[in-house]
């Protein structure tokens, strides 16, 4: 099920979804015009490493480019590949305008980056040792999904549906089931070792931005509510 966009309209332009967006782009292309060992040299570098962030390896001096805990938020601008790129700004685009307007360009950048570093540890704690990189803005993206989800649950989504074709479907059923996708993926990857999906970074993500919303919209902003109308929630 893949989303190709949403029917639910904003008041602002999304200025600082953008801004990430072209962030990440630019930084991906960045990376691909990197010879092979610098870019792994960058990756190391600007990646959220667990073993570096909790203190139990460190990077040689001359590789250090910035404090262990900053790359809680370095890493959310890498990928580690076009699909990996391409995959988290489509659902970046679909979902963050909505979140951006209903929070203000300053909060939701507070909110985007908190809710990240937050991912990021979920994902650092269930292996503190680990020497391999995190990349990737699915994190606090997966945040934007949660707070989308408690929000917007009955704004519709076009998605490709294969082999069905196009169709529109609840946001709250593409949500849903995307995040108890990550709940099974993450339980069956639990103890595996090398490279891979950071499941659990998207888990903590998602319940991050359902638990972040609350302080961060706009006081005129409710909840969904069955028995109220769109028109009161937005």
């Amino acid at each position: 099920m893949i989303p190709l966009r949403d029917d639910n309209p904003t008041q602002h332009s999304p200025i600082v979804t953008m801004i990430v967006i072209g962030i990440c782009i630019v930084v991906f292309v960045y990376q691909t015009n990197l010879p092979h060992d610098a870019a792994e040299l960058f990756a190391f570098q600007y990646g959220a490493i667990p073993a570096i962030i909790f203190g139990h390896a460190s990077l040689t001096e001359d590789a250090i480019a910035v404090s262990a805990p900053l790359t809680l938020v370095t890493s959310m601008f890498l990928h580690g590949s076009w699909m990996h790129l391409l995959g988290n700004m489509l659902y970046l685009w679909i979902f963050g305008n909505n979140i951006e307007d209903v929070m203000g360009h300053a909060k939701f950048i507070v909110f985007y980056l908190a809710s990240g570093i937050l991912a990021a540890l979920s994902h650092a704690l269930t292996d503190p040792a680990s020497q391999i990189p995190m990349v990737g803005a699915s994190g606090a993206i997966s945040a934007v999904l949660g707070a989308y989800l408690l929000l917007f649950p009955r704004a519709h989504v076009l998605v490709l549906l294969p082999p069905i074709g196009m169709v529109r479907v609840a946001a709250g059923i593409v949500l849903g089931m995307w995040f108890i996708t990550q709940l099974i993926s993450g339980g069956m990857s639990a103890g595996a070792t090398g490279g891979g999906v950071a499941f659990f970074a998207h888990i903590g993500g998602f319940i991050a931005g359902m638990v972040l919303i609350g302080l961060f919209k706009r006081k005129d902003v409710r909840f969904f509510s069955p028995g109220r109308s769109q028109l009161d929630r937005w």
